[in-house]
């Protein structure tokens, strides 16, 4: 899931920055985001199997 998060921001961020040119660092924003979400990733330990 937050493969698929990162994915999308860092998307949505190459586009903004490129096709609009847009200059602020509020762009920037997207690009932190995708960058948290990718190491919430790896960090978050795994859901082992259901307890029965």
């Amino acid at each position: 899931m937050f493969i698929a998060l990162f994915i999308i921001l860092l998307l949505m961020w190459i586009f903004g920055f490129a096709a609009m040119h847009v200059a602020s660092a509020a762009i920037h924003i997207l690009l932190l985001l995708a960058l948290v979400s990718l190491v919430v990733h790896f960090v978050r330990p795994h859901a082992g199997p259901p307890a029965v």
